[in-house]
Order: C-alpha cells, then sequence, then structure tokens
C-alpha cells in the first residue's frame, strides 16, 4: 500500500497503527486526528493516570502530555495487531524512565480500539500496573 493510501486508509488497523506512530514522533495534532470528537479513552485503575477522558484534546492534555511530564522516553511498541470489524486489540509494550526515580519500565500491555468512521471513538487500557507504580516509587 503506498504512503498515501495508508494516510488516507480509514481501516481500523491503519487509524490505530497511526495513532501509535503519532505518538512516537510525539506529534498531538496528528494523534488528535485519529480519535472522534466524542472519543471515550480509558487508562486502567491503577494505573497513574486512571480514568476515563473525552474530546482529542482532553486524551492528549490529560495522558499524552502527563506522561511526558513524568517519564523520560515514553513509548508504546505495538507489535501484535488483532482485528476484528472495528474492535482492534493491541498487544503492546510501553518502555520509559521515571524522571522522579531513574527506574525504567518494560511492561507488555494490551490496547482494546473501536474505530468507526475512521476514527477511534473508545481506547480501554489493560496493563500490569504494579510494575508502572513501583517504577514510580522510591
Amino acid at each position: 500500500m503506498a504512503d498515501t493510501d495508508f494516510a488516507a486508509s480509514t481501516a481500523p488497523a491503519d487509524v490505530v497503527r497511526r495513532q501509535y506512530l503519532a505518538s512516537a514522533a510525539g506529534d498531538l495534532d496528528a494523534l488528535r486526528a485519529t480519535l472522534a470528537p466524542d472519543v471515550e479513552w480509558t487508562e486502567m485503575a491503577g494505573f497513574p493516570l486512571a480514568g476515563t477522558y473525552r474530546t482529542p484534546d482532553g486524551v492528549t492534555s490529560n495522558v499524552m502530555e502527563k506522561l511526558g511530564q513524568d517519564w523520560d522516553g515514553w513509548a508504546a511498541h505495538d507489535d501484535t495487531y488483532v482485528v476484528d470489524g472495528e474492535n482492534v486489540v493491541v498487544l503492546a509494550r510501553y518502555t520509559a524512565v521515571n524522571k522522579a526515580t531513574g527506574k525504567p519500565i518494560d511492561v507488555r500491555v494490551a490496547h482494546h480500539f473501536v474505530v468507526r468512521g475512521g476514527l477511534i471513538v473508545r481506547f480501554e487500557q489493560f496493563v500490569d500496573t504494579a510494575l508502572v507504580r513501583d517504577a514510580m516509587s522510591v
């Protein structure tokens, strides 16, 4: 598939992949462009940013920007996609170093996305929150 096809594709896996690429590049405008205006983005209970955030600006300001404040090199490395219609489950890995403690993380995660009309309408995170919190504790 040509780059222009990928950039314009509304296929759920392509939309999700563009979200990961934008996040990795720190391009919050491109990331917001993958999110529906009424997106529901849920960070898992027990995760430092636990809660449900709405709107593209709400997601980037309450999740991505805060991760950047607390962690050096925060990255979600997506490696396996399971697609069923509008549902996309991604197995991934978070890596980063906590700025306050200097402790690294390298933790497996699963993300569930729902994509409709070429936009992410729902996200839910599954992660071992204890590993993340341990890296934040002195």
